[in-house]
């Protein structure tokens, strides 16, 4: 039975930025990952600093030993996952929990952090 974890605020996902136990994963496109394509209601394009790439489609597309692969990190590490609305996030995170990661979601998503001036952005 895969054991539900609570959400990440913005709050908190700014808090922990850096953390070197913590890897923020942003399953969104490449397009709107590196900010050269996103939804035109955000004010800013690109991602949160640090976050790794890794694409829902590729995550739900993978058995549980190709998805350790892909995530490349230990058992039980925590993973916070992110999108544009955190609607393809909770999908991933429901893979990752499966996959043996403590996984969470960050509802707000890329929607709410591109909003907030003070919250640093990454493009690539």
């Amino acid at each position: 039975m895969i054991e539900a974890v609570s959400d990440v605020t913005a709050e908190e996902l700014a808090a922990r930025l850096g953390e070197d136990d913590l890897v923020v994963l942003d399953v969104r496109s490449l397009a709107e990952f590196t900010g050269t394509f996103g939804a035109p209601c955000d004010p800013r394009q690109g991602h949160i600093p640090g976050a790794r790439h890794l694409e829902l489609t590729d995550i739900l597309d993978a058995t549980v030993e190709r998805l350790r692969e892909l995530v490349r990190l230990p058992i039980g590490a925590e993973v916070i996952a992110y999108c544009h609305t955190g609607a393809r996030s909770a999908h991933a995170v429901e893979a990752l929990a499966a996959a043996g990661y403590e996984a969470r979601n960050y509802p707000g998503s890329w929607h709410e952090w591109s909003r907030e001036p003070s919250l640093p952005v990454e493009t690539r």
